[in-house]
């Protein structure tokens, strides 16, 4: 007998296989600037009037862990978190949430930012990093005679 009935007629086929694809693809990103679910650091980016905000979660780490680059439109960060200290080295894990190893995160930012104005910072476990827009870019008033 065939996988397939048809005795609701072809629609009812179409519709059943829809609903499969949707359930196989439910986990992926729904849009091109979304990441594997577990990438590190998870990020954030947003915009305000005059520059670009992106913010890496990445508690635990030290400052001087992170590589930051701007190369032809593209953000990079990357580096090494290392295992915490008072992780035995001998234990063998069974589970384990917390990531350790080298990371690298790449963000195609858009054409109107300044590679050259652009300010990154890390406190309380988050690494902030402001792109200034180009001044042609930025909002501005005209005034109507």
């Amino acid at each position: 007998m065939s996988e397939f009935d048809l005795s609701n007629g072809i629609f009812g086929e179409l519709d059943r296989l829809h609903r499969e694809m949707t359930n196989l693809f439910s986990g992926f990103p729904t849009s091109i600037r979304s990441s594997r679910p577990g990438a590190f650091p998870p990020i954030n980016i947003g915009t305000t009037d005059d520059s670009v905000e992106i913010v890496a979660f990445a508690p635990g780490m030290d400052a001087k862990a992170f590589d930051v680059t701007i190369d032809k439109g593209l953000l990079t960060i990357s580096g090494e978190r290392r295992r915490a200290s008072e992780e035995a080295r001998d234990t063998r894990s069974y589970a384990q949430e917390r990531f350790t190893g080298t990371f690298r995160r790449a963000i195609e930012l858009p054409t109107h930012v300044d590679p050259n104005d652009v300010k990154a910072r890390y406190a309380n476990g988050c690494l902030s990093i402001s792109i200034g827009k180009r001044e042609s870019s930025r909002p501005r008033a005209i005034s109507v005679q």
